[in-house]
């Protein structure tokens, strides 16, 4: 039975094992998801020799970017963006301890087809990005291929980078596509959201938060307190796992 994974730390939020578990099913593919939660990322090698039948990882928090020192190839567009939420594992045959790992990018896939439905182009032409890590630099790339100028936020200034105390009204009324791609407000700390003034959205802006655990997040209950168009990430999870299985099964 051929094994896929992912992982992360923490994994208590992840929807991944559910939802490969049940195309598995669905599709009558003979295979098996599995949850690694590892708290190092030297840790990746114990998963690749002791689970022979691997054949595919996803990647979560905090890892998007610290594990690309341990592969032996790259897409370009993973290159590009600087950072791999996919890893495809290939073995040589009858020896255990050669194995082939190339990364890749789908998040960015999921996010620009998930987010442009919903992009009034007379309005949104700025955004802002709440945070900086992994899943952060696909989301940028999207952006800057949707022709959407845009910064980041986070806890302090910077290059190309607001602070969360410098976000003023006149601020969020430049920048009406908000996008957070932190974890805060995940499952299970429901009662927390990115530290942006809220009172100064309006119906033009859009708030997309990549977190799907909870499905509504308080970043976007209260977006929508304001008028906002507010959309989850659960879509663009389904998007990039399908991309995933699309690379995992191409060339075999």
């Amino acid at each position: 039975m051929d094994t896929y994974g992912l992982i992360g730390f923490p994994l208590k939020h992840s929807y991944s094992a559910l939802f490969f578990t049940e195309k598995f099913k669905k599709e009558h593919i003979d295979a098996e998801y599995l949850n690694f939660e590892i708290g190092d990322i030297l840790k990746i090698r114990h998963v690749i020799l002791f689970n022979q039948q691997l054949k595919g990882l996803n990647v979560t928090i905090p890892y998007k970017e610290s594990v690309i020192p341990f592969l032996d190839a790259i897409s370009l567009e993973a290159e590009k963006i600087g950072a791999v939420n996919v890893i495809k594992v290939e073995r040589r045959p009858a020896d255990m301890y050669f194995y082939k790992l190339t990364g890749y990018n789908t998040d960015y896939i999921g996010f620009k087809a998930s987010l442009t439905p919903l992009l009034n182009r007379a309005t949104h032409k700025k955004a802002l990005i709440l945070g900086t890590g992994g899943a952060s630099k696909a989301v940028g790339q999207a952006l800057t291929d949707l022709e959407i100028e845009w910064k980041h936020v986070s806890r302090s200034a910077g290059v190309n980078r607001y602070s969360y105390n410098e976000l003023s009204q006149e601020i969020i009324s430049d920048y009406t596509v908000i996008v957070n791609a932190s974890p805060v407000g995940t499952f299970p700390d429901l009662n927390e959201s990115p530290a942006i003034p809220y009172q100064y959205l309006t119906s033009d802006h859009l708030l997309y938060d990549l977190i799907y655990n909870p499905e509504e997040t308080l970043f976007l209950q209260k977006g929508k307190a304001q008028g906002t168009t507010t959309k989850n990430g659960k879509e663009m999870l389904c998007r990039q796992a399908l991309a995933a299985w699309e690379i995992w099964k191409g060339a075999e």
